[in-house]
């Protein structure tokens, strides 16, 4: 309301101003060449802006070197405790950290051209919750393994061979050493977390299979900030940070962000004004804080200028209790949070059925959800999708007074049966049954973590029988584009 009040008011003051330019009874002449007064300036053109031409997943400027018509990659990487640090996650334009079974969460990290991704891994199974996200975009989807409704969602949507089940020829690293010193080789870790894969294995992949890699997006995945302007939305001096809901202000301090994704599973961000970047860390096992690294880019540490938290109801899915497989409801919306420059700003999103994009907007006034599309800063960006029984426990607060140095809970994982489907395996059902099925029918968890769930993670595995390849449409699906109305052109 109050955006709409100040139009008004704006355009209501221009009309003032321009009744004011002209008074009654003046007449309006041509000026000769001989009585034109030397005072009289021709108004200057307005600047043409060059065609918008925006990096799909940053918003950024494209340079020389853009894949231009080429679709995005997607891959899944294991972010159990026993597999850090991983590889890659550095090269990534957005990541996504989402609940999958025991309590864990799961890595997508998104790149706009496959041949840059380097190293990436440990490459682990791919689950429908990621693949909703990236499904209107018509990604390439990395993964070794799937669920059964992962599987199912493939051919529903007749994925074809963007749907790759293998690594992309993925490799084994049988002596990766993990944060802990723990390996295969020494029989301290687990098969599970030794697969990887690369730019080269990708491409080889992409050409032997025939892949059609061509793409042309009419938006970016986010409404960014437009580059051209050469502006940034600062959330401190925002519309909306005069705006207050029930909880209290709309914007308020955020250099310092804690994520709870489950019962133990903790994401935090730490603000480094020198770099306008958060700093990732992730609790672990020994209830520590530590830095989330690239293993493959001397342990770099990621970090992120766009910090991105949406709520929403996470639960097992119904009938498949045994492997804890997980539920995310998109088809609602709800209540989320954008971090920027040590700000967070409250915001809802969007998303409805598996076709459509995910969408953030503004609030109003009045703390609902406005139909205005909020402006999210050019750069990468971390993304959550967290069970909303973890809102309360959502920190956001200046770094004054927080102690970085102090353990937390204690990182652990449910005991649980992971979930490979076998070829031609299916539900028996369609997605769309199944997410009926699903919806409105989870429990909300407890925040207290019962200590006889607890598991060790890093026990060896037997060696593993890779999942079979689920058997899906050679041609890839051109034909489940993102609705043109939905996503604003570029």
């Amino acid at each position: 309301m109050k955006r709409v009040l100040l139009v008004i008011a704006a355009l209501l003051s221009l009309t003032v101003l321009l009744a004011a330019c002209k008074k009654s009874g003046d007449t309006i002449s041509t000026p000769t060449a001989e009585s034109t007064p030397a005072t009289v300036e021709a108004t200057p053109a307005p600047t043409e802006l060059p065609p918008y031409e925006a990096n799909v997943l940053t918003g950024e400027p494209k340079g020389a070197d853009y894949p231009e018509g080429q679709r995005i990659t997607a891959v899944m990487v294991n972010n159990i405790v026993a597999a850090r640090p991983q590889r890659g996650l550095s090269k990534a334009d957005i990541l996504f950290e989402i609940k999958v079974e025991g309590g864990i969460t799961r890595f997508m990290p998104v790149f706009t051209d496959y041949k840059t991704v380097g190293e990436v891994g440990p490459v682990r199974s791919g689950r429908d919750q990621f693949f909703r996200l990236i499904l209107p975009w018509q990604a390439l989807y990395i993964h070794e393994g799937q669920s059964v409704v992962m599987q199912q969602y493939a051919i529903d949507y007749d994925y074809g061979k963007l749907n790759n089940n293998d690594g992309a020829n993925g490799y084994r690293d049988y002596g990766r050493v993990n944060w802990a010193g723990k390996s295969y080789n020494a029989g301290s870790l687990a098969l599970e977390h030794t697969m990887y894969t690369n730019a080269d294995n990708i491409a080889n992949y992409i050409s032997s299979q025939n892949v059609d890699m061509n793409r042309t997006y009419n938006s970016t995945f986010f409404n960014f900030v437009d580059y051209r302007l050469g502006t940034t939305r600062d959330l401190s001096n925002s519309l909306d940070s005069a705006y207050s809901d029930k909880y209290g202000p709309v914007v308020s301090d955020g250099q310092y962000v804690e994520i709870v994704h489950s019962q133990s599973y903790k994401t935090r961000f730490i603000y480094d004004e020198s770099t306008n970047q958060y700093k990732m860390q992730q609790n672990y096992s020994d209830g520590q804080w530590r830095d989330t690294v690239d293993e493959a880019a001397d342990n770099k540490v990621l970090t992120f200028p766009n910090v991105i938290v949406l709520y929403t109801d996470i639960h097992t899915y119904p009938g498949h209790e045994k492997t804890d497989l997980q539920y995310v409801e998109y088809a609602w919306g709800g209540v989320g949070y954008y971090c920027y420059g040590g700000k967070c700003e409250k915001i809802y999103w969007q998303k409805g059925t598996p076709l459509e994009a995910l969408r953030l907007y503004y609030l109003n006034e009045d703390g609902t959800c406005s139909d205005t599309p909020l402006e999210v800063n050019i750069g990468k960006s971390y993304v959550a999708v967290t069970d909303v029984d973890f809102a309360e426990n959502f920190v956001h607060s200046t770094l004054d007074g927080v102690n970085l140095s102090t353990a937390t809970t204690q990182t652990y994982e449910k005991s649980y049966v992971e979930d490979d489907a076998k070829a031609g395996e299916t539900l028996g059902s369609s997605t769309d049954d199944l997410t009926a099925a699903a919806t409105g029918s989870g429990e909300a968890e407890t925040t207290e973590a019962p200590a006889q769930e607890t598991v060790t993670e890093e026990t060896p595995a037997q060696e593993e029988t890779p999942a079979e390849e689920a058997p899906v449409e050679e041609t890839p699906a051109e034909t489940t584009e993102a609705p043109a109305d939905e996503t604003p052109a570029e």
